[in-house]
């Protein structure tokens, strides 16, 4: 098939099959799939190398799942070695494509993003757009602000998918910069019937259930949340946590607290990496998403819970209030266990009935045209 009149030549730069990235490489793969149907031409180049070992707090970096249909994904980017961002940068240049997308979240990848782009775009062509998830990291090391600084310059326009990141950037460059929310993850298939989802989770039908969703890492407040369980003891009938992630803290941390609390027998733990095929089960199952964080920019779990319409309470920080508006798609609590607590005692109470129309609205927003076009548009002079 011949490309479109206005095709263009696209390669995107980040994590994408065989790494099981997580949310970053669903949403890479999602997005070249948006970009195809709008006619565009699409790679990924992702790592062959992504994280050393010790560095890597998970068990594995690597997918078990069925590769992609149709993308065509390289395996070519070593994140520490200096001489492969020679070669990739070299093999970019001469690629020419007219827009490379870089996904920068870690300044640890700064050094090999920024000497990759700035030899690619030594072709004269190639626009360097930047998605921005975090420009200051989570969790500080030495070095942050140096490698940010040297991978921003050679870019040429950025997308951040929250107004806090926008602000973080604005540190860093006046470059050209755009806010668009995170698009749905639309790719986990159709909602199912929660009696199917914990059916199939081995759950109880009459629980009320909480879902804290995602890798388990101490900015993500997982600690906040199981206190606010054992202040809840008693209040809610059938009161059940479930707790669908892969530790990336220190496990023990937190066993030590559930004994201490005594709110072992409360939770229903699935904290092994969790596949994409099993998503729908966890997303279903849950009569809320809780976001306890004590600090955020964006989250790949809002646009997930909006795909399968579940209702969220999440904390007052970072981007999170903007994408979950107080009493419409959810609830908006502090980030401390008496807040968290009172909020979902409310939910409980306002059931999800009264949260559903105002959420079905508001994943109108979260369309992954919108993403595409800014893309499109950041790329032009």
């Amino acid at each position: 098939m011949s490309p479109e009149p206005d095709s263009k030549k696209i390669i995107i730069i980040g994590p994408a099959y065989p790494l099981r990235g997580g949310g970053m490489s669903t949403f890479n793969e999602r997005m070249a799939k948006a970009f195809m149907q709008a006619g565009h031409t699409v790679s990924i180049y992702t790592f062959s190398l992504q994280y050393p070992s010790f560095l890597f707090p998970g068990t594995s970096q690597y997918s078990t799942e069925a590769a992609p249909e149709e993308l065509d994904i390289k395996v070519l980017i070593n994140s520490i070695n200096p001489f492969n961002w020679i070669k990739v940068g070299n093999r970019l240049r001469k690629e020419r494509p007219d827009i490379i997308i870089v996904r920068y979240w870690l300044p640890l990848m700064g050094p090999c993003f920024g000497t990759i782009v700035r030899i690619a775009k030594k072709n004269k062509h190639s626009k360097i757009i930047c998605i921005a998830d975090n420009v200051i990291p989570h969790e500080k090391r030495a070095g942050d602000k140096a490698f940010t600084k040297y991978f921003i310059k050679p870019v040429d326009a950025f997308i951040t998918m929250s107004e806090k990141v926008l602000a973080d950037l604005r540190t860093f460059t006046n470059a050209k910069a755009t806010y668009i929310p995170h698009p749905l993850y639309d790719n986990f298939g159709e909602k199912i019937s929660r009696e199917l989802a914990r059916a199939n989770l081995a759950m109880e039908k009459e629980s009320f259930v909480l879902l804290f969703f995602g890798f388990i890492r101490k900015y993500k407040g997982l600690d906040i949340l199981l206190d606010a369980m054992a202040l809840l003891k008693n209040k809610i009938p059938h009161l059940k946590l479930l707790i669908a992630g892969e530790f990336y803290d220190d496990k023990k941390l937190y066993e030590d607290q559930i004994a201490r609390l005594g709110i072992a027998n409360d939770l229903v733990l699935k904290t092994s990496f969790i596949a994409d095929s099993e998503i729908k089960n966890f997303m279903c199952a849950a009569n809320v998403v809780v976001q306890p964080y004590r600090n955020a920019t964006q989250s790949g779990v809002t646009p997930l819970a909006y795909h399968f319409e579940v209702p969220m309470i999440v904390t007052n920080v970072g981007g999170l209030p903007s994408l979950v508006p107080d009493n419409i798609a959810g609830l908006i609590a502090e980030p401390n266990a008496h807040s968290l607590a009172e909020k979902i005692e409310e939910f409980y109470h306002k059931g999800e009935n009264h949260f559903l129309p105002g959420l079905k609205e508001e994943k109108k927003k979260y369309s992954w045209d919108i993403m595409v076009h800014s893309i499109l548009d950041a790329a032009r002079d």
